[in-house]
């Protein structure tokens, strides 16, 4: 071990004994009270010393007062230099802070809240841009359709399953293999009801900066009410997993982002756009005094 490393773990015996210095300085900072007893005194280095403090604070269990002392080369006077509060060992800290896309939740959002949607966001997808090929994640892809094939074999429980492309299939795939399908009365009761709960009446409505028929979230269904409705899938929205009216909308809207609430006129300020007209001089039959003098009469004297 050198001389220098020995000279550094040694704590300068006047920068040690400054503990009323280090002591007042802490006290400063925080207030008279708050700053405990003397716990200890490290060397920083060559006539640099660390004094800690217990800190008395209930919100800060566990902290210390560290207030560092140095004194120049061949000089008596110890002067202060830095003064802070550190956590010691079993001091009570803070959570990790975590982003808030990640503290986000499903439910979390309100009427006006907008969330802005990532462009490398796995929940979506480029819509049709005029090419024949099918992306790799499509639908109709050779790698998709066996995957398909697949899932179908899986989550159902039925012994015969329709080949694909079948009129079976078809028309189990429109649904047309059920004994009743609803009636006239019951779509548009069904309706209602869905515009009531997420229809463009609603509070999250009213202050979405754009509808869901715009949205790359919205999963359209088919039947005459996909004219009308479709599905949430953004997960983050009021409304995942819920049939929505395509008028219907959130801050959790696709293109939000790109998309700002449209600015409302103010409201007019004038009571009326009609002139009033006002005479210069009264009628004879008003009752006032009429002028006498000519001159008077010129300038509108009464």
């Amino acid at each position: 071990m050198s001389a220098a490393t020995t000279r550094s773990r040694t704590p300068d015996r006047l920068c040690a004994e400054a503990v009323d210095l280090a002591r007042a300085a802490a006290e400063e900072a925080a207030a008279p009270g708050v700053v405990g007893e003397h716990v200890s005194a490290v060397s920083e280095g060559d006539r640099v010393v660390t004094h800690f403090f217990e800190c008395k604070d209930p919100g800060y269990r566990g902290w210390r007062w560290a207030v560092t002392v140095t004194r120049a080369s061949r000089a008596k006077n110890v002067t202060l230099d830095e003064t802070v509060l550190l956590p010691g060992d079993d001091a009570l800290l803070a959570p990790e802070w975590v982003p808030w896309s990640e503290r986000l939740r499903p439910g979390d959002m309100g009427p006006g809240d907008l969330l802005p949607t990532d462009a490398e966001d796995l929940r979506l997808e480029p819509g049709w841009t005029g090419e024949d090929a099918p992306p790799p994640n499509s639908i109709v892809s050779p790698e998709m359709a066996e995957l398909v094939e697949a899932e179908d074999a899986d989550v159902t429980d039925r012994a015969v399953v329709p080949v694909r492309g079948s009129i079976t299939s078809v028309a189990e795939e429109l649904g047309m293999r059920r004994a009743r399908v609803l009636s006239r009365y019951g779509l548009h009761s069904a309706a209602d009801r869905w515009d009531e709960a997420f229809g463009a009446k609603t509070p999250m409505a009213q202050a979405a900066p754009a509808s869901c028929v715009s949205c790359g979230f919205l999963v359209a269904i088919g039947g005459s009410l996909g004219q009308a409705f479709g599905v949430c899938a953004n997960e983050f929205g009021p409304a995942d997993g819920r049939l929505v009216s395509l008028s219907y909308g959130c801050g959790g809207h696709s293109e939000a982002a790109v998309m700002p609430k449209p600015l409302r006129p103010a409201p007019p300020v004038l009571d009326s756009m009609a002139s009033d007209e006002f005479l210069l001089r009264p009628a004879p039959d008003t009752g006032s005094v009429l002028p006498t003098d000519p001159a008077e009469a010129d300038l509108g004297h009464s």
